[in-house]
């Protein structure tokens, strides 16, 4: 029905276009065609996500997968990779051929998945689990592809080198664990065990598929180390080099609540919720540029989804200037970071196909986030995890989550 009106709505030459680009002589769609036709480009976008909504089903699992389904019981490695590699499959289709899903299209299928087999979500941390996991897989599937336009330009956008194969990377990895044994020494005195653990994590985090049930234990048994390290004022660097599943936000938010025992995730979605429309209807940021910006993008949407989606980015980013603080310490959006203490960079914060968030410290990456309740669980896990001093120009907007996060009241 999309097809015909979209169809309709365009003049004959572009119907012409469509119909001769996406079939073949054999009548079958031809979707690396249909991709590299830039001129239908923006005529879908405006229509995928809103076909993802109202039209997504989970794909028919093979039937070994149903029988574990069926029983209700949690699937094991092997069979959790299985039902990662259908729905891959499933959005690829969906996407009509695109290896590049953006953040809503993620948050949809593991919502699909979840709600379909809710002993999936295990112990709360299930949707944050899964979608990870099916990220890797898509990065997987994308590594050797070398002949796909949309996949070079993403390659040379990100800063990979064309060519560039899995074993160069390795052995560079392993040249590093020869130069930093001798500074590693000093932090493995409480015994070899340290060490060899230290280098197991080392190694894992290199890999696409990860056993993330021995990375949370590995991580349990070094968190001293860490922590040391950390107390010690140790450059971040080092810290990251022995540590880097620190760069994923399920391990930073995991860290926090081994230190705190709360859920800063949990936590953050719920703050968003309450407070998203008291924030937006505060007089204090009725002319503020961001404001502004989401008023704008709410016109092109209905989807009440998108709509929320919209309005919780929104609140996110003006929370420093109800506080009336400092929100280049907080987040820089579509510009260039500029401070040392952690902070977000967002860009195209309400463009649900391109926004882009990730945490910054020290001026360096540290993470890729997928949306505006997952950047500011980050950013408050950050300076709890390590041991930074809140900025006094941004210190009560940080003072006003970290009384919701932890229960507490504050002045």
């Amino acid at each position: 029905a999309t097809d015909k009106q979209m169809l309709n709505s365009s003049g004959p030459v572009e119907q012409k276009k469509y119909l001769c680009a996406t079939e073949n002589g054999e009548g079958l769609i031809d979707h690396r065609v249909l991709k590299q036709k830039k001129n239908l480009k923006s005529f879908f976008a405006r229509y995928k996500t809103l076909q993802w909504t109202s039209s997504y089903a989970l794909p028919d699992f093979p039937y070994d997968v149903k029988c574990i389904l069926a029983e209700k019981k949690c699937p094991d490695h092997s069979m959790r990779i299985r039902i990662i590699e259908f729905l891959q499959a499933d959005m690829t289709k969906y996407l009509e051929g695109s290896l590049y899903p953006n953040s809503q299209q993620y948050n949809i299928v593991v919502n699909a998945l979840l709600q379909a087999y809710p002993f999936l979500d295990e112990d709360g941390n299930g949707f944050l689990l899964w979608k990870r996991a099916l990220k890797d897989r898509f990065k997987y599937v994308r590594r050797p592809i070398e002949d796909d336009e949309q996949v070079l330009r993403n390659k040379c956008k990100f800063g990979h080198r064309r060519g560039q194969t899995r074993k160069s990377s390795f052995a560079e990895n392993k040249c590093d664990d020869v130069q930093v044994q001798v500074e590693e020494e000093p932090v493995h005195r409480e015994g070899s065990a340290m060490g060899v653990h230290i280098k197991w994590l080392k190694q894992e985090y290199m890999k696409t598929q990860r056993n993330w049930k021995e990375v949370d234990d590995r991580m349990n048994v070094t968190i001293e180390i860490r922590r040391k390290m950390i107390r010690n004022k140790a450059p971040l660097k080092d810290i990251l080099r022995l540590f880097p599943f620190l760069r994923c936000p399920y391990q930073l938010f995991r860290e926090f609540q081994l230190l705190t025992h709360m859920d800063i995730y949990k936590k953050t979605v719920e703050i968003l919720e309450i407070y998203s429309e008291n924030i937006l209807s505060l007089y204090v940021v009725r002319n503020n540029p961001i404001n502004i910006m989401l008023q704008e993008n709410l016109k092109r949407h209905t989807e009440e989804d998108i709509l929320k989606y919209m309005k919780m980015t929104a609140a996110c980013l003006l929370l420093p200037d109800v506080f009336g603080d400092d929100s280049s310490l907080f987040a820089a959006v579509n510009e260039e970071v500029k401070v040392v203490t952690p902070v977000l960079e967002v860009k195209n914060p309400f463009n649900v196909n391109s926004c882009e968030f990730a945490l910054y410290v020290e001026r360096e990456e540290l993470a890729q986030l997928d949306d505006c309740t997952m950047a500011l669980a980050a950013l408050v896990a950050a300076f709890h995890v390590f041991d930074i001093p809140c900025p006094k120009r941004i210190h009560r907007t940080l003072n006003f989550l970290e009384s919701l996060v932890f229960e507490v009241r504050s002045p």
